[in-house]
């Protein structure tokens, strides 16, 4: 199981090494306004999930969006310490 902290370093890792077999090395080289779109279809479908869907299901969503958050803070260049100042 990964935490949280572990898939920031490892997406991060991928980042850094510009691993060409790499989705996330591509999302980010896509930019911010192509990661917000699938920020925002993520969102919609955890809704979706947890109104229509089993725990189970909303779980994988919400995973999914965590994805793509973590992507948004690599393309912005934002560190955890970043993020976890406005906790």
């Amino acid at each position: 199981m990964k935490r949280f902290e572990d898939l920031f370093q490892e997406l991060k890792d991928k980042v850094d090494r510009q691993d060409p077999d790499s989705g996330t090395v591509r999302a980010v080289q896509a930019g911010s306004h192509e990661i917000g779109k699938k920020i925002l279809e993520e969102a919609g479908e955890v809704w979706m999930a947890a109104n229509h869907e089993t725990p189970e299901r909303t779980a994988e969503e919400i995973s999914q969006l965590i994805y793509h958050i973590q992507v948004m803070m690599i393309a912005r260049d934002l560190s955890l310490e970043d993020i976890y100042r406005h906790l």
